[in-house]
């Protein structure tokens, strides 16, 4: 019995760069599970849309798909428009939506690659503040996921670590690296915690210039990659018994 077709379900940005890293994360995805069919489809602004796609697997006479969302939090999209988008496919599709891709130690490990190699030695990490930067949300699952990073981070031994937001809540990247220059930390990194780039990224990245290092976004990033099969391999296991696989 074939596995269930992956479908990463994207955001979407008028801003070519984020339907670009999305493309490049999904290419590595299919690197490493060759044995599985993988579709991306966007909420907004690009295409394919995520119902035309749904619409065509099931012209072709796919059954199972799992529907992934390629968001780091869990906050309106993935609670609202994910699932009203998919209760309106097909009704001849089986689909299962997966879990986001965050909270996962492995994205905080992205997070720290990324430091590194944007020019942050694991030596710099006790005079080093981070400012972990995220979006934005007034969701408090999605507030509460930032927070246990920065908790994390400050047990690693950095410096310090603030969170900031590029919306919808306070403070502001500019903000948060002020906050640590006057805390004393003699340098001052980055950390966005975003997939691709796009128009809040950039206010992060504006937000950033009075800091040290701004590291990139995460992008295909190895980990992220290992964490979107492992949330595919977890929705796509009781679709396999349902099948009897």
């Amino acid at each position: 019995m074939p596995r269930p077709v992956l479908l990463v379900v994207a955001h979407g940005s008028r801003d070519p760069r984020h339907a670009a890293t999305v493309h490049a994360l999904v290419r590595r995805v299919r690197a490493r599970r060759p044995g599985v069919r993988v579709e991306t489809g966007f909420l907004d602004f690009d295409v394919p849309s995520v119902a035309g796609v749904l619409e065509s697997l099931a012209a072709e006479g796919v059954r199972d798909v799992v529907a992934l969302p390629l968001l780091l939090t869990r906050a309106f999209h993935a609670k609202s428009d994910i699932p009203a988008v998919l209760d309106a496919a097909p009704a001849r599709l089986r689909i299962r939506q997966a879990e986001v891709l965050g909270p996962s130690p492995l994205l905080t490990a992205a997070l720290e690659r990324r430091l590194y190699e944007a020019g942050v030695s694991p030596a710099d990490r006790s005079s080093t503040g981070v400012v972990l930067a995220s979006a934005g949300s007034t969701d408090p699952e999605a507030l509460a996921v930032i927070e246990g990073i920065v908790r994390e981070w400050r047990r690693a031994g950095w410096r310090a670590v603030r969170p900031a937001f590029a919306s919808a809540a306070l403070p502001r990247t500019e903000e948060a690296v002020e906050a640590l220059r006057a805390a004393g930390c003699a340098r001052v990194a980055v950390a966005p915690y975003v997939l691709a780039p796009g128009f809040l990224p950039d206010r992060i990245a504006r937000g950033a210039a009075g800091a040290d290092v701004l590291a990139d976004v995460l992008g295909p990033a190895p980990e992220v990659v290992q964490v979107v099969l492992t949330r595919y391999d977890r929705a796509a296991s009781p679709a396999l018994s349902a099948t009897g696989a």
